[in-house]
Order: structure tokens, then sequence, then C-alpha cells
């Protein structure tokens, strides 16, 4: 029997989803090779039990916990699909806000309708099997990963910096470059393909942290080449606010 698959978004632009309608050529093979059940941005859900669920957005409301712990109570594989469910992404920005401030700047007088909680990755709520980083992902990583999981495989997924990717594509360091880029590459996860350097654009930091990153070494660079402390450490947490190994940066 084919696995059956849903996709299901939460706090998100759904961005990534749209990535993978964006396969064209292989979105038939990807439909035959499994039933589709959910699937919101390309279709009306047909049924309520799946195999594998992809799950887009961060968590960001009470409500949105008690829908992802259904999903996860009924699913054999949870995929966070994108850096919203991975890290939390820019979402978690309002987290350096309390919630009132949050709810009166973006509603005002209409605050007390809307329910609103810090954003968090959904492996804060659930346990995940799986992840793609990237905002948003690429259709090559999700290929890969999909592919692994028809195959009963487990995916790759790289704990190096991004930096090891540029040397292996033989780019030029962007700290080095005339536009003195700041790049988050040395304590970013490596999968991309060092995607955002080998165009000449620093890395940005979407995929989160390698393990035991040396967040305090990163710093120092951004400061030696010029960006303030203050700067540096909002930079850093730019996509990854949410993470508890950002909580500590200072």
């Amino acid at each position: 029997m084919k696995p059956k698959v849903g996709f299901f978004s939460f706090t998100s632009c759904e961005g990534c989803q749209l990535q993978v309608l964006n396969l064209e050529e292989q979105l038939l093979d990807i439909a035959g090779a499994v039933d589709l059940v959910t699937f919101r941005e390309a279709m009306d859900p047909i049924d309520r039990d799946y195999d594998i669920a992809f799950v887009e957005g961060s968590i960001s409301r009470e409500s949105e916990k008690v829908v992802l712990e259904e999903i996860r109570s009924k699913a054999d594989v949870v995929v966070a699909l994108g850096a919203c469910a991975a890290s939390g992404c820019v979402n978690a920005i309002k987290n350096h806000f309390t919630s009132e401030e949050n709810l009166r700047e973006v509603y005002g007088e209409s605050a007390r309708y809307y329910d609103t909680i810090d954003a968090r990755p959904i492996d804060a709520v659930v346990a995940v099997d799986y992840y793609l980083r990237t905002c948003p992902i690429t259709r090559e990583e999700f290929l890969r990963l999909f592919t692994s999981l028809l195959l009963a495989r487990r995916p790759y997924d790289p704990n190096f910096a991004v930096c090891v990717e540029c040397r292996l594509a033989e780019n030029i360091c962007v700290y080095d470059t005339d536009e003195g880029e700041f790049c988050m590459g040395p304590v970013t996860r490596a999968g991309c393909g060092a995607l955002c350097p080998g165009f000449g654009s620093a890395c940005i930091g979407c995929r989160g942290f390698i393990e035991q990153a040396n967040f305090e070494s990163m710093l120092q660079v951004m400061e030696d080449y010029g960006m303030p402390r203050e700067d540096a450490v909002n930079r850093l947490k730019m996509f990854n606010a949410a993470l508890p190994e950002a909580e500590g940066v200072k």
C-alpha cells in the first residue's frame, strides 16, 4: 500500500509548500508514489488518516498546539518542513517583546480578540523525526528526503557548517570581498550547498545552528569586521531566536 501523506501549516507564509508544487516535472511522480490526503495549497482534504505528516510553520497560538499534538498522534513520521517549523524562523522575532506589546502593535483596539504566544519550532511541542531546514526549502532537498522516506532510509542531515560546503564549491569567502558581507556560515548547519554564498551573498543562518556552535567567536568576527555587538547578536538570532542555543547569546 502507498503511504498516506498530509501537508499541514501553522504560522508561516506557506512558501515551503509552494516549493513542493514548484517541482512540476516530478510532481506527478510524487503524487503517484503516495496517497496525498491533505495539502491545503493544492487540494481539499480527502482523508483524516495519514502515515507521513509534513508540517510547515511555527507554533504561535495555544490552539495550534492542540492541532499539532493531534497530527503527531496519527502520523508515523513527522517532518518539520522549512525554517519556521524547524527553528521558529523570523516569526520568533516577536519573542523579544511581550505578548501584550505584540497584540497592541498589530491589532490595536481589537487585540483582545486574538490569541498569541511566543513563536516556537514544532519540536518544542511534539517529537520530530526529520527536518528540512531552509527558508524556504529547496526542491532538491525535498526530493532527497522524500525519496529517502519511501526507501526507508535515514535522510541526509549534515551537522557541519556551511563554510565546509563553500570550500567544496571553491567559493570566495564573502568576508574577503569588497562588499564586506557579514556571513553566518561558520555557525549555520550545512545542507543547502552554500546556496547564498555561491551567488556572492552572505549566509543569513536560516538553517539553524550546528551543534556546539562557537557563538562568541562568531560575534567577535562580525565585530572585527565593523558590526556593532548588538547588531551582531540580532543578526545571529534573526532566524533562530526561538532555539534554546540562542537564549544565552548577548
